[in-house]
């Protein structure tokens, strides 16, 4: 039984050649050579004709090529210089099934125990997202080609863009990458290869290529790759990033490295299709409110009907407003926009919405310090004006959500280093005289709450 199963181990398992990394199922026939090292058949005979041709070094280290002896230990490893076979594992089961896919509606509400405000984001991405995993299953009918809705997220900083595609997958159950799209280059320039996207969804899916190719990649800060202006460079790192992004977003069969950003001779590499990912690109893109704002100027004309120039001026929301041609003259190219084909933005952070973000998510700030002093046995509460001082605070900052926990932190600084200092303390309450630097937080000892109780 255990040489049946141990059988049954290797066979799962296919060699890899030493030197270009290639599996067997796309070279053929491998060479075994001493040391327990396969080589392909197209290496075995570039290494003949250099040495045929004489080593300018006066060497040839047949064994290794150049490379350390093998360990011997090494070699018992059923997955030594190895990648497993794709479609070999008996105890598949479906990727995803259209009765797990959770309607709408579902999602909805799983968003908004984490997720404050953003209705009409978070409608239109539980739509786009059920739509999307039920053209998967719907792919083998055969009758109806249902294509791929990548989506575009506009919000400003801090307006939750990263944390809804994080809680997003998280509830749907399937491997998410986060690429920022500062880091990526065109291909031979220093900096991220346009797949290392994709090698991080395989990485997050531990290198299962079936499991990769159902999930979600999230490429942020998708504003930073517009067009630069007035420059006589070549744009490695704008245009030219979103050009190489076009057959990823379409859906092409790319090869991507295993456990690394780049491709190199020693890194095994793997198949994957992009047809079935989701894309979902975010970004702030700062000053399309006055791109916004000078197109809705020019509509305006003479007449008692029409507009004053001023009056967007002092419009809050000017992103719902946005078109397409907003964002083609913002700097990216029509080909890019056209593979994005909803369009969505998130709303700036209200004071009341950063007073719900505060107390209202299963992980709110609020909850979160109240349960690192329960740990000491301490009772945090927080008076609604101090929540309203902080949210006031967090709008003269301008980052949106990511200011509160910053201005929290400033503030339950020292209640957090004289806590642990003293047991008799069993309360602590934030004021709002506190928070406006009038006066300190509201301390109760142990003894005083057993009184009051």
């Amino acid at each position: 039984m255990a040489e049946d199963k141990n059988k049954n181990k290797k066979e799962e398992y296919e060699q890899i050649c030493y030197i270009c990394r290639r599996p067997e199922s796309k070279t053929g026939r491998m060479i075994t050579m001493p040391g327990n090292i396969c080589i392909c058949n197209d290496c075995m005979q570039r290494t003949m004709d250099q040495m045929n041709q004489g080593f300018p070094y006066g060497g040839f280290n047949m064994m290794g090529f150049g490379v350390p002896p093998v360990d011997q230990n090494e070699q018992e490893r059923p997955g030594y210089q190895k990648i497993k076979k794709p479609g070999n594992d008996e105890q598949s089961t479906p990727v995803i099934d259209i009765h797990s896919i959770p309607a709408p509606h579902q999602i909805n509400k799983r968003l908004n125990e984490y997720v404050v405000g953003q209705d009409r984001a978070k409608k239109i991405i539980s739509v786009a997202v059920y739509n999307h995993y039920k053209r998967i299953c719907a792919e083998e009918d055969g009758e109806v080609e249902i294509e791929k809705s990548n989506m575009l997220m506009i919000g400003p900083t801090g307006s939750g863009k990263t944390y809804l595609v994080k809680t997003l997958a998280k509830l749907l159950d399937v491997p998410l990458a986060i690429a920022d799209a500062t880091s990526l280059t065109e291909a031979g320039y220093i900096g991220d290869d346009i797949e290392s996207v994709v090698s991080k969804l395989l990485a997050a899916a531990d290198n299962d290529v079936e499991r990769a190719q159902r999930g979600i990649i999230y490429i942020d800060e998708i504003d930073k790759l517009a067009k630069k202006k007035n420059t006589n460079q070549r744009d490695v790192s704008g245009e030219a990033v979103q050009q190489g992004l076009l057959k990823l977003l379409e859906g092409a069969e790319i090869e991507v490295p295993v456990g690394a950003n780049s491709k190199n001779a020693m890194v095994p590499l793997k198949t994957v299709n992009t047809k079935d990912i989701l894309f979902i690109c975010g970004g702030a893109f700062p000053d399309l409110e006055e791109i916004i704002k000078e197109r809705l100027r020019e509509k305006s004309s003479m007449g008692f009907q029409a507009q004053l120039r001023d009056h967007y001026d002092k419009e809050q929301d000017l992103l719902r407003y946005v078109q397409i041609e907003d964002l083609r003259t913002f700097g990216m190219i029509p080909e890019f926009l056209g593979r994005l084909p909803i369009v969505y933005t998130l709303e700036p952070m209200s004071r009341d919405i950063l007073i719900r973000v505060l107390t209202e998510p299963k992980n709110a700030i609020v909850r979160q310090y109240q349960k690192l002093l329960a740990m000491d046995e301490v009772d945090l509460c927080f008076e609604p004006g101090a929540l309203r001082a902080i949210a006031e605070l967090a709008m003269k900052k301008n980052t949106g959500a990511r200011a509160l926990r910053a201005i929290i932190e400033e503030f339950m600084l020292d209640i957090m280093y004289e806590i642990p200092k003293d047991d008799n303390i069993g309360r602590v309450t934030i004021t709002e005289s506190y928070i406006e630097r009038k006066g300190g937080p509201l301390i109760e000892t142990r003894g005083y709450l057993a009184l009051e109780g």
